[in-house]
């Protein structure tokens, strides 16, 4: 088989056989994969082609180097799209993940809260239900949420329960609201001490910090967001026509 006209590098064919032992699962995430010398060992090829075929498993995003430590397997992340009014539950079941979710503080706020989001700012009324929460999948802390809800629009709402139910499907089922629009502004940082001990890290890790405020109808603020979401376990997904 060629490759535009040329015999497909020895560096390719290596890191396809490593990219086909992850997809096999015979390489688990976490897993440390074969490092240059090992490489150099098995293929009987030259350090600089060993050195190519990690670069390219590694490029294909399937591996992640640690200084000092090795090259291992990723762990597969979440693909969240950020063009769609998705819950985290059913982006979890979609990945083929089981949901669940530890509530961490809830409160009453008496006063109004807003947020800048895009260059707008957004005002949600007072009173607010602010719940603060750790979403798991598969067991895995994947995202740390703080929403704000309006309770003129979801009166009673401190009264659900927010661990085992969607609050999407609260808003449709209890209260006939029906989610219309999202404006969301995404943004990276890195989870330092006091946030990434919620995630089980013991190391500084990037995370997608999302900043938003949901509608029902328009210009009826339902609910608005600042949540973090672990940059190692999640993608986000854009599509422009």
């Amino acid at each position: 088989m060629a490759k535009t006209g040329h015999a497909i590098p020895k560096y390719y064919l290596i890191a396809q056989d490593i990219i086909q032992t992850i997809q096999r699962n015979d390489l688990v995430p976490g897993a440390k994969i074969l490092s240059e010398n090992e490489i150099i060992k098995k293929y009987g090829v030259s350090n600089t082609t060993a050195r190519k075929s990690l670069q390219e498993v590694e490029h294909a995003g399937w591996v992640t180097k640690v200084q000092g430590r090795g090259t291992f397997v990723r762990a597969n992340r979440v693909e969240r799209s950020a063009d769609r009014i998705l819950s985290f539950t059913k982006n979890m079941l979609q990945a083929g993940r089981k949901p669940s979710t530890k509530m961490l503080d809830s409160r009453i706020l008496r006063e109004d809260y807003s947020n800048v989001i895009n260059g707008r700012r957004y005002t949600m009324k007072r009173p607010i239900f602010k719940i603060h929460r750790l979403r798991f999948g598969d067991d895995v802390p994947m995202m740390l949420e703080i929403r704000y809800i309006s309770m003129a629009l979801c009166p009673g709402m401190d009264r659900k329960d927010l661990e085992e139910v969607s609050l999407y499907e609260i808003y449709e089922q209890d209260y006939n609201l029906h989610l219309t629009e999202v404006d969301q502004m995404l943004s990276i940082e890195m989870l330092g001490p006091g946030v990434r001990e919620f995630f089980d890290l013991a190391e500084p890790t990037p995370a997608f910090r999302v900043e938003g405020a949901t509608f029902s109808g328009k210009g009826m603020i339902i609910e608005m967001e600042d949540s973090l979401y672990r940059a190692d376990r999640y993608c986000f997904a854009v599509r422009a026509r």
